[in-house]
């Protein structure tokens, strides 16, 4: 089983909540048992929101989950970074007031907290 990293909730915005994870994955199957593994975490499995994105040798893949672009801006942020061969999640408890492009900047600012500390561990 691919260990999951989870740096939980690491920032909040009018009410939203933001948690990062990530996983060293190789293959769609390794992505679909990390994500599975991270919503069988009740508190997961009831957010708003996982958007993902990961980089893998067949290619890139992100999924949005309700929260149109995200998976993109984590991609793109993977790219520059260039991380490969991992999954990230951003995951978003929907806090009753809109963030309009703000949500943007707090996924880019849960992504960059991750990619820090992957950093951080080479």
């Amino acid at each position: 089983m691919t260990k999951i990293a989870r740096l939980g909730v690491i920032l909040t915005d009018r009410g939203s909540k933001y948690a990062v994870s990530g996983a060293h994955v190789t293959t769609r199957a390794q992505v679909d048992a990390v994500l599975k593994d991270l919503k069988a975490d009740k508190a997961y499995a009831r957010a708003t929101h996982n958007t993902w994105a990961a980089i893998l040798p067949s290619g890139a893949l992100k999924a949005d989950d309700g929260e149109t672009g995200a998976g993109l801006v984590i991609l793109r942020m993977m790219q520059r970074a260039e991380v490969e061969n991992h999954l990230i999640v951003v995951t978003r408890w929907y806090g009753g007031k809109k963030l309009g492009g703000d949500r943007f900047r707090r996924v880019q600012d849960a992504t960059r907290a991750y990619l820090d500390a992957l950093e951080t561990q080479a």
